[in-house]
């Protein structure tokens, strides 16, 4: 059979893509956008900050309570630390040590062109280990999120954010399923004056349950175990609607999915965020460690 030009390029595409240990882990669609390994540095990812004027004391609380992600070995008092899957470090967020902390790590881009773009990590997630017991129900939840919106010339623009969790226990109860919201809390005026609003996208409000989203993940017998899980998200900018969502070897369900939706913001054009988040069920610490995100599009 004959090989069109097209059919040879992408043969040669593949065969560097697996040639590279750190690459071949993911299917990453033609344009790489960004690769981040955690042991070469913070690769963009930073804290989310909220908005504020005047005076830091404006911020709301869901977002003053956030702190920055940290470069981590993942350390722990048995057996000295894990490292990340593929080197030493991994990002880690934590939250503070209390009943429904929250915390993020955003990474900022604009989009040039709008198609589809994947998503891939490799995660895990434990409670801080300060009791010698397994812990599995002491994160609540965590999960990713994207901020987007049209580019200047789009009439009626929007600003789209689809958010999905993995709901892993609530209230002491194990209950390990993924969920997606579309309801959006109220903006507010941040400081003096209405120039400046806010709003707190991770209130525990509106969460929805995918059809056929609950998944058992890997969660070692001890509360210093990890083992790493793989995810891939697929979005179209184009119609800002989700394409395909995998944990593992699962595919989940995304065709009545939808996102939280606001119109287009006057200074946002054609943003491209990403963050993730983690939240604790207890008074102890929640850790979502990433080994290492790969963000692609067909462009």
């Amino acid at each position: 059979m004959t090989q069109t030009i097209e059919d040879m390029a992408e043969a040669m595409r593949l065969a560097m893509l697996r040639a590279d240990p750190k690459l071949s882990r993911f299917d990453p669609l033609q344009r790489i956008i960004s690769h981040d390994m955690f042991s070469e540095g913070h690769g963009g990812w930073s804290q989310l900050v909220g908005n504020y004027q005047g005076d830091l004391d404006t911020m709301l609380p869901g977002y003053a309570q956030h702190t920055s992600a940290m470069l981590s070995t993942l350390p722990h008092w048995d057996a000295g630390s894990h490292g990340g899957m593929g080197s030493s470090y991994a990002l880690k967020i934590a939250t503070r040590p209390r009943r429904g902390a929250q915390n993020a790590a955003i990474k900022r881009h604009t989009f040039r062109h709008r198609g589809k773009i994947r998503f891939e990590t490799y995660f895990t997630f434990k409670p801080e280990a300060t009791e010698l017991k397994l812990g599995e129900t002491d994160v609540r939840a965590v999960g990713f999120l994207f901020d987007l919106q049209s580019g200047d010339s789009d009439a009626g623009g929007e600003r789209v954010m689809p958010h999905i969790r993995f709901l892993n226990a609530l209230d002491g109860e194990h209950v390990q399923k993924w969920q997606f919201k579309r309801s959006n809390t109220e903006f507010q005026p941040v400081g003096e004056g209405d120039g400046v609003l806010s709003h707190y996208h991770l209130a525990p409000e509106g969460w929805e349950d995918l059809p056929g989203g609950r998944q058992r993940l890997c969660y070692n017998e001890i509360a210093t175990k990890i083992n790493w899980t793989y995810l891939c998200f697929d979005f179209d900018l184009d119609t800002m609607m989700p394409l395909a969502l995998r944990c593992n070897d699962r595919e989940l369900d995304v065709s009545g999915m939808d996102s939280i939706r606001m119109p287009a913001m006057k200074n946002l054009w054609c943003m491209l965020n990403f963050v993730f988040f983690a939240e604790t069920d207890t008074d102890k610490r929640a850790f979502l460690y990433v080994d290492s995100v790969c963000i692609s599009g067909d462009f």
